[in-house]
């Protein structure tokens, strides 16, 4: 190996959400900055995961409206078909179209990019393609990788995870998907609505099993509705063979699919710590961090799912921030976590911020309050005829300190900043009911109208009594 004789201030491994941000925050403050990304950069987000999906769920939502149109009093005559070789080729174009803006980004703020798989040899180098490169500090931000399914027959042909399925140019007849979390979810609804018969295999009691209980339930009967199939409580004991096709074992049944989609989480890819491997100390599998987005060794940070702190792509952006802040400035500016929102972007949306009722009720055992309003009762719902869903907020019973906000329903996705951005600054549900004035009609007053039901004195809902 060569060295390359320069020094960077900092070097960034991994080009995801995580690493950009990174590297162009890192040379917004004059640093001279590397970035290694051995695909392209965008990671995992960009490439094969939130962009992607999205795009596929907003082209199941048009179904969805098309499907409709007669209650409105639009009349399609022609017959409803999926041209997937042209679902897929839109998906890429804005993919490039994204990724392609993030090299500029990094371009324009003077980054230097290298293509190619890269890892550490010591505290202050990092070897790629045969060379080895200095820099003051180093992020890490490898990304993750797709959990794998340990069971027989898993490594049949047709057995994919999230990546392989979002290349398909054809619609599986039957899509069989193993796990109930985000991914699963979004692209059980996405396929379904593009005509395939899916089956969602779940080993516990409901989906989206670390969400709020009464979320979970109402984002189980809508993808009901919608036309999938979900088993609960089973457990998946191997992937058969019949005829070239794959069968999903339970301990209940045998269901035969045409393709399989696993998506039973993510783990984080330590491939990048190299000779550190076992001097950077991990946790549960990831590397550990504190607040400032340092590792153990002083030199070293990393941000994004290889911290597995919060494994979503926006919370990657803000980890991301701080460690080149701290790797330029030394000012240990701190990551708080603690209202990231979550969203869900099936028909309906879903999203969240905070505690689940369940966490409320063991962190405050002196009280807690919870209104809800349904989307049903919304103004701006009924008109678009968009009625599934509910808002539901939980507040802390002396103060009114909000706990835990959580939607379905409208645009969820979008909904959620405004409770996320209060909990942050810490404006109590009776302010938010009290002095915030929303527009109508707009989905969002429904939150307005859940935060007034946690008080007691809800405009538009009868009393409690007559609720029953």
């Amino acid at each position: 190996m060569t060295t390359t004789g320069e020094t960077y201030d900092v070097a960034v491994i991994g080009g995801g959400p995580a690493g950009y941000v990174a590297a162009i925050r890192a040379a917004q403050l004059s640093g001279r900055v590397i970035l290694f990304e051995k695909d392209r950069v965008g990671g995992v987000c960009l490439n094969r995961g939130c962009i992607p999906t999205k795009t596929y769920l907003k082209t199941a939502e048009y179904i969805h409206h098309i499907q409709r149109a007669a209650e409105r009093g639009i009349l399609v005559s022609a017959g409803l078909r999926v041209d997937m070789p042209a679902v897929a080729a839109y998906k890429e174009q804005v993919v490039r179209k994204l990724t392609g803006g993030v090299q500029t980004l990094l371009k324009s703020n003077g980054v230097c990019v290298v293509s190619g798989e890269a890892f550490l040899t010591d505290p202050f180098h990092v070897s790629c393609n045969a060379k080895v490169y200095t820099a003051k500090k180093i992020i890490l931000c490898g990304g993750s990788q797709a959990k794998t399914l340990l069971v027989p027959g898993a490594d049949h042909k047709d057995v994919m995870t999230s990546d392989g399925i979002l290349e398909l140019i054809k619609v599986p007849e039957h899509l069989g998907i193993i796990g109930g979390g985000i991914i699963g979810c979004e692209l059980a609804s996405a396929f379904c609505a593009f005509g395939s018969r899916v089956t969602l295999i779940e080993r516990k009691d409901r989906i989206m099993s670390a969400w709020d209980r009464e979320v979970s339930k109402e984002l189980g009967k809508g993808l009901s509705q919608d036309g999938v199939r979900i088993c609960y409580d089973s457990h998946v004991e191997e992937i058969a063979d019949e005829n070239g096709r794959p069968v999903i074992v339970t301990g209940k049944e045998r269901i035969a699919c045409d393709k399989v989609l696993v998506s039973i989480g993510r783990e984080a890819d330590l491939s990048c710590l190299g000779a550190l491997s076992g001097q950077i100390r991990l946790a549960n599998g990831r590397v550990a961090v504190d607040d400032t987005m340092r590792t153990s060794v002083d030199s070293v940070y990393a941000c994004g799912d290889i911290n597995g702190r919060v494994m979503l792509a926006h919370a990657a952006f803000k980890m991301g921030e701080v460690a080149a802040e701290n790797c330029m400035t030394e000012k240990g500016r701190r990551c708080d976590l603690r209202y990231v929102p979550s969203c869900l972007y099936t028909s309906p949306e879903s999203a969240f911020v905070g505690l689940t009722q369940e966490q409320a009720e063991k962190q405050y055992p002196q009280g807690i309050n919870i209104g809800r309003f349904r989307m049903a009762a919304n103004g701006r719902s009924l008109a678009s005829g968009e009625c599934r869903g509910f808002v539901k907020v939980i507040a802390e019973k002396k103060y009114g300190q909000i706990l835990g906000v959580h939607m379905v329903g409208g645009t969820a996705s979008e909904m959620i900043a405004e409770p996320a951005a209060l909990m942050a600054m810490e404006v109590t549900v009776h302010e938010a009911a009290e002095q915030i004035i929303h527009a109508h009609p707009s989905y969002s007053e429904a939150f307005a109208e859940a935060c007034a039901d946690a008080l007691g004195r809800c405009i538009h809902l009868p009393p409690e009594p007559a609720r029953k």
